[in-house]
């Protein structure tokens, strides 16, 4: 039972050497469920999906990992490059390897409406069958229209033991999603999707931890502060969510770097069981 897993937060996600660890962690963790866990990325231009020890520990330490999503495959196959799989890219390719679940963080999703910045993830959820377990959205992203989006691409979205989408490092945002109890349950309407031969992906939402939950009013406090800073500094495009998050970082003083740490050990967890699920339904 194959759970793939990404690079992103290897190269771009978590600072140095807090990445290294986790990336051997989150590993450790899919073995004791009895999981297969494979972190796929790019190496001199070869998809990998399985990456070795020291193809992780270089992910962590080279300064010139390229930040890939699904539209910069080929250009970081055919340049020869060293990238990072971002949740889209991570989809693409592990369902094009038949893996049929994927642990992450958060997905990425929709900012400032008026400058019509979405991530590629939300697209790929709607094109690829895949089971994601995620915290949620980002609490960077304006989340109605996040939520919205997820809704008019047709992406099957359900919370474990909750019935409001999580915002990543806060356990809920006031936005209403259709609660499942069981990994039975989350495995009985993949296959189901299956059976019907219906595009996209189930995205299964997997609060944080409550004793890992940071409050909402802080967490709007520091995003204030980086969006300024982020605007001053003129970051745009696929610098803005590791440029808040790392500003984020510093202003909570690890907090939100605890936090991600532990809602990733619960993604994998869970999905490993998910797995097991899958596994006894035909």
């Amino acid at each position: 039972m194959i759970l793939a897993l990404e690079s992103t937060v290897i190269a771009h996600g978590l600072p140095r050497p807090i990445n290294k660890k986790t990336a051997f962690h989150l590993q450790d963790i899919a073995y004791k469920k009895k999981c297969l866990p494979k972190t796929i990325g790019i190496v001199n231009g070869q998809i990998r999906v399985g990456l070795t020890d020291e193809e992780i520990i270089l992910m962590s330490e080279r300064d010139d990992i390229m930040k890939a999503g699904t539209r910069e495959i080929a250009l970081a196959v055919a340049t020869r490059r060293w990238a990072a799989t971002t949740v889209s890219a991570t989809i693409r390719i592990a369902s094009a390897h038949g893996i049929k679940v994927f642990a992450t963080g958060g997905i990425g999703g929709v900012h400032d409406v008026s400058n019509w910045d979405v991530s590629q993830d939300i697209y790929e959820l709607s094109q690829s069958r895949m089971i994601v377990v995620s915290s949620g959205p980002k609490s960077i992203l304006n989340l109605p229209a996040t939520a919205e989006m997820l809704e008019t691409f047709e992406i099957t979205v359900l919370g474990f033991r909750t019935d409001e989408m999580p915002a990543f490092y806060t356990r809920s945002s006031g936005i209403k999603i259709q609660k499942v109890e069981e990994t039975s349950e989350i495995a009985e309407i993949f296959r189901t999707k299956e059976k019907l031969e219906l595009p996209g992906s189930v995205l299964v939402f997997n609060p944080v931890q409550q004793e890992f939950e940071i409050d909402q009013l802080e967490m709007r406090t520091w995003l204030s502060e980086a969006t300024k800073k982020m605007q001053k500094e003129n970051v745009s495009q696929k610098s803005v969510t590791p440029f808040l998050l790392k500003t984020i970082a510093e202003l909570s003083e690890g907090r939100t770097i605890t936090s991600n740490v532990k809602l990733l050990e619960s993604n994998v967890a869970l999905a490993c069981d998910i797995l097991h699920s899958l596994s006894k339904i035909q």
